[in-house]
């Protein structure tokens, strides 16, 4: 029987070092778990489970990654605090308490500034990405915001206000909200078009996802999805968006005529979602049916369902 260990070694090596060439980690943190799965994008197996050694709390929720994929960010609000892991060691680089009731978290495009969404205080936490220093805490004119997206130029975080049906405009610059734009109902996921000023935002009681004008801070249309709209994500070439159904499909949009052209059944429960780079592989999270669904973007195929932890919260890509 051959030696299995020089194999692990180079698995192991591969892991920690991100040779060039390897496949991209998709990152699911399970709420209920108190861990993060770790899937290897070749082979959409679960090659790893972080647990920061155990300190990781019951309420594992939103997660980001920096752009080399040597940072997890996660928000752990069982300890009610944000979390900064090294995924190679599975060990604590940082963390800072951040209140009750934090929800999403999302790093700024120059990979400088995390926007913590905290839903309960209703405001958002600025955190600065290399030391943790909380930075500003700005409170929201709606309520109870959810998810945080930064604009494309990183000039302003936008929140959904799952309390009052809108959406805040945060200013980084002046560091205050600047207002709100109305939503068709229960706003949650929200993605921006690459490059773009188009804003798709998911609203859970309207079944449907908001088409908003970002630069004219305005609502232009509400696309019919299947029923609870829960998560968006954008195709890296800004030509479809996928939307995640809390009643068990993803909605495929075509962004050029703003149709419905595929609905796709998936697990219970989906949730937040991740793209691969080339825009070949949707990463899918079923929170009840603690599984990650994998689609084929170009066939609309679910190609497998992989297993992970209790109530996956959401998928990250990196690098």
């Amino acid at each position: 029987m051959s030696n299995p260990l020089p194999r692990l070694l180079a698995a192991a090596l591969l892991f920690a070092t991100g040779v060039a060439g390897a496949a991209p980690f998709a990152y699911v943190p399970n709420q209920k778990s108190g861990s993060i799965s770790v899937i290897d994008t070749a082979s959409d197996t679960v090659v790893r489970t972080l647990t920061a050694g155990g300190a990781l709390g019951d309420r594992v929720q939103a997660i980001d990654a920096d752009a080399r994929g040597t940072t997890l960010y996660v928000v752990d609000a069982g300890n009610e605090q944000l979390v900064a892991l090294n995924p190679a060691g599975d060990r604590v680089r940082g963390k800072v308490a951040i209140g009750a009731d934090a929800e999403g978290v999302r790093l700024s495009p120059d990979g400088k500034t995390l926007a913590v969404c905290a839903e309960g205080q209703h405001q958002v936490l600025l955190v600065d990405a290399t030391t943790l220093a909380i930075g500003a805490r700005i409170k929201v004119r709606g309520r109870n915001p959810e998810h945080c997206e930064f604009s494309p130029d990183g000039k302003f975080v936008v929140t959904s206000n799952e309390g009052s049906n809108d959406l805040d405009v945060i200013d980084l610059a002046a560091r205050a909200s600047t207002g709100t734009i109305a939503t068709a109902g229960h706003p949650r996921g929200a993605a921006f078009l690459p490059r773009s000023s188009t804003l798709y935002v998911a609203q859970e009681s309207a079944n449907g996802v908001d088409l908003v004008d970002f630069a004219a801070r305005a609502k232009v249309a509400t696309i019919a999805t299947a029923d609870r709209a829960a998560g968006v994500t954008a195709a890296p070439d800004g030509k479809r968006i996928y939307v995640a159904n809390g009643s068990g499909s993803v909605t495929v949009i075509d962004v050029a005529s703003n149709i419905v052209i595929r609905e796709i059944a998936v697990g219970k429960r989906p949730w937040n979602m991740a793209i691969t780079r080339d825009g070949r592989k949707l990463y899918v999270a079923n929170g009840r049916s603690n599984s990650v669904s994998v689609i084929d973007t170009r066939t609309f195929a679910v190609t497998k369902e992989i297993a992970v932890g209790e109530l996956p919260w959401g998928v990250v890509i990196a690098p």
